[in-house]
């Protein structure tokens, strides 16, 4: 298996706690059948999501989301091959990104569209260091 990564951006659309955990449930088992691993970022105003796996199933993960009515304004920014999974442990971690992400004026003022590849790794990797769960969360 070649192992893939995707990184991308949307906008929540009708946030509630009971739509996140109806996307977390969806994503869960659909990475689990399709052996995807990774982590959302999540609050009212951004999902910032990891997915890892093989190519055409992380391919049509994304596909997926973008037809989902659940998040608007998607924007892909990294698609690359991988070397190791970051989040193999977890087939969707969730964080809350209460306050270690861009706030919701730095979000609003463009700093997604402004944002560099090594800032969204260090975004996913900081949120890795900070937890050890086993697969499932």
């Amino acid at each position: 298996m070649d192992l893939f990564r995707a990184v991308y951006t949307s906008r929540p659309f009708g946030y509630d706690a009971g739509m996140l955990n109806g996307i977390l449930t969806d994503a869960r088992r659909c990475n689990l059948r399709d052996e995807i691993t990774g982590a959302l970022i999540c609050r009212a105003d951004i999902y910032l999501q990891w997915l890892e796996g093989p190519e055409d199933k992380v391919r049509a993960a994304i596909a997926r989301i973008q037809r989902d009515d659940r998040h608007v304004e998607v924007k892909v920014h990294i698609e690359a091959p991988a070397t190791a999974r970051l989040f193999g442990d977890w087939d969707m971690l969730h964080d809350p990104a209460a306050s270690w992400i861009w706030s919701q004026a730095e979000v609003t003022g463009g700093a997604v569209e402004r944002a560099t590849p090594d800032e969204l790794v260090g975004f996913f990797q900081t949120l890795k260091d900070a937890n050890t769960a086993p697969k499932g969360q």
